[in-house]
């Protein structure tokens, strides 16, 4: 039976909403998967025996709401007290928790024109009135260009899908233009070569840092999400998180987190191959022709100067290999995101890669 759409059902905000479209999950097997910056690495092994104990006993009872084990871990790890961190399901449920608790205002929440879409998602889905802040020409963050009203500030550091980072001292600035406003620094990729603001939040009242395990954690699988900042911003969302799901980390995610966080030689090992990596395979693509961005994530964003870049992912994606491609907004349009992988994966790249470029090819449109 083939079931009629009938959107009149929705309400007229739902029929306005574009949503965020991840990257492709593919069914076929043995693709080498470059285009959602996972971590090519499995998780810690005292993670896996962590889950697997966790599995064993109290799944009929609900899990500790306050995550108070993990918030501890997370406290310790970064030399904060527990009352300062905030702990979610993924941070796109953290993020989500924080626009709704500090950007419905009457002045515009800024952000940059090329950072992670599923911000502007937000702002559509609370109403929350957004302002783009062009990056400059070199693709960064312009934080100068942030010296206007505002109703608060989000930036990703390092920023998505560029790579690009910028130094504490321009987080600071930021700070210091809007000292009535939250700043959230998302903070998803800082632990491949970016420098954290969490050392901040002692003098900064206005800072909100946000942090995933599903990065160098090799967590994406798992769904957890942090974010750190003064006592009263962390009060602020726990007020949403309760007025909306009071248990968002079931026991295996937060047994789990403890266990990474806790495993700091597992961790340190992980992310410092990812970043030898990331710097091998950028060499190798400037070999190719490649301009690449200076990156401090797991990925590199690049283009060509001779080569459509969605031709270059359609064709890659036939010799089984998946990047990422932007076709907006049109100032990325011709560059390719690429997840940093294994050694095996990386190379596998430039191999499909370099025949593809070598070929005379359409130039980008």
């Amino acid at each position: 039976m083939t079931l009629r759409s009938d959107e009149s059902f929705w309400s007229p905000q739902v029929r306005q909403l574009v949503p965020y479209v991840p990257g492709e999950q593919p069914k076929i097997p043995h693709l080498v998967k470059l285009n959602t910056n996972e971590n090519p690495y499995p998780p810690s092994p005292r993670v896996v025996q962590a889950i697997a104990a966790a599995a064993q006993q109290g799944l009929q009872l609900y899990p500790d709401p306050e995550s108070t084990a993990l918030r501890e871990a997370v406290a310790a790890h970064h030399g904060l007290d527990a009352a300062q961190v905030f702990v979610g399901n993924g941070s796109d449920e953290v993020l989500a928790h924080a626009f709704f608790a500090f950007f419905r205002q009457d002045r515009p929440l800024l952000m940059p024109d090329i950072s992670y879409s599923f911000y502007q998602v937000y702002c559509a889905l609370y109403e929350i009135r957004c302002e783009p802040v062009p990056l400059d020409a070199a693709l960064r963050i312009d934080v100068a260009a942030y010296a206007r009203p505002a109703g608060g500030v989000v930036v990703a550091n390092p920023n998505a899908p560029t790579g690009v980072g910028l130094p504490l001292a321009a987080i600071e600035q930021l700070l210091r233009l809007h000292p009535r406003q939250v700043v959230l620094v998302d903070e998803a990729y800082v632990d491949f070569g970016g420098d954290s603001a969490i050392g901040l939040i002692g003098r900064h009242p206005n800072l909100l840092v946000v942090h995933t395990l599903s990065k160098s954690r090799s967590l994406a699988g798992l769904r957890v999400g942090v974010a750190c900042g003064q006592p009263h911003l962390i009060e602020a969302l726990a007020r949403v998180k309760n007025s909306f799901n009071s248990y968002p980390l079931d026991r295996l995610a937060q047994a789990g987190a403890v266990a990474a966080y806790e495993d700091r030689a597992y961790f340190d090992e992980t992310r410092r191959a990812v970043m030898h990596s990331r710097e091998g395979l950028a060499l190798a693509l400037e070999d190719l022709g490649f301009e690449v961005l200076p990156s401090q994530a797991n990925f590199v964003f690049a283009r060509h100067p001779r080569h459509d870049a969605a031709a270059l992912a359609a064709a890659l994606r036939e010799r089984g290999v998946l990047v990422r491609h932007f076709r907006q907004p049109a100032r990325i349009a011709q560059f390719l995101r690429i997840s940093v992988g294994t050694p095996a994966q990386c190379e596998a790249l430039v191999q499909a890669l370099g025949p593809l470029v070598a070929q005379a090819g359409a130039g980008p449109a």
